[in-house]
């Protein structure tokens, strides 16, 4: 018997892509669903576009203290087994949560599971094919050290049981980039990762996203977090390295595709 799934998307002002994250979502033919969105008070269309969606979903729009704050409000009120957030700009492959849920049923003794997730642009195009298998690489070689110095690990396709919650509690809300990071940083203390080698996921890059438009502070925010759980200064040096080599590459790409 597959495991209760609950879903959480935060949202602020995505109607552009809110419609395929939920149809990525909704469209899963999963036994056993719970799908929330948690909407910060939108401007735009999301709204309207939610209400569409009322009878496969629940959401709610009111100001919040930002995304952590947001996907813990509706991680708090899961019923699900297992648990999960996608952005509303990301999306699910076909057969994810079916993946997932099968997995987990096979192996009670996963507390979080891992796959595979390609880069996106806006019309849904794979980009940075790169960055996904220099991410990919790291992901088979699956060390918690490596951790400490690469995040390997793609949050939409990333799902723990509800009960590492209770171990380790839910995401620090005073982190507004790279909270991901900070999460699997702390899982991995107490739990081994396990990994599927299949897509589960797109991650979408767009210039209003903040792998898009702040890269640089996803980065930094990273080598902050770092500080916080690595005593070793030689591991900290080596995150250093890898986040300056990094950030290079990033600006580097970015120029030529302003040119």
């Amino acid at each position: 018997m597959y495991p209760k799934i609950t879903i959480v998307t935060p949202s602020l002002n995505q109607a552009r892509f809110i419609s395929r994250t939920i149809e990525s979502v909704v469209n899963q033919n999963y036994p056993s669903l719970e799908y929330i969105v948690m909407d910060g008070g939108s401007t735009d269309d999301t709204v309207t576009i939610l209400r569409r969606y009322s009878g496969q979903l629940t959401w709610k729009s009111e100001k919040d203290l930002g995304q952590s704050h947001a996907v813990n409000k509706g991680l708090r009120s899961a019923c699900g087994d297992v648990v999960a957030f996608l952005n509303s700009d990301d999306i699910y492959d076909p057969g994810a949560l079916l993946t997932i849920g099968k997995y987990f049923s096979e192996h009670p003794e996963a507390a979080w599971v891992t796959g595979r997730c390609r880069n996106i642009d806006p019309e849904g195009r794979v980009i940075r094919k790169w960055i996904t298998c220099y991410k990919n690489f790291w992901l088979w070689v699956n060390s918690q050290r490596i951790l400490k110095i690469i995040n390997f690990i793609s949050q939409p396709a990333t799902f723990w049981r509800r009960s590492v919650m209770e171990k380790i509690g839910y995401l620090d809300e005073n982190i507004h980039y790279a909270m991901d990071y900070d999460y699997w940083l702390r899982i991995g203390r107490l739990y081994p990762l396990h990994i599927i080698w299949k897509n589960l996921a797109c991650f979408r890059i767009h210039p209003n996203s903040k792998a898009g438009s702040s890269a640089n502070k996803q980065f930094d925010s990273e080598m902050e977090i770092a500080r916080r759980h690595i005593n070793s200064h030689m591991i900290l040096g080596l995150h250093e390295i890898h986040r300056m080599l990094t950030v290079g590459i990033y600006t580097r790409f970015h120029h030529r595709q302003d040119r």
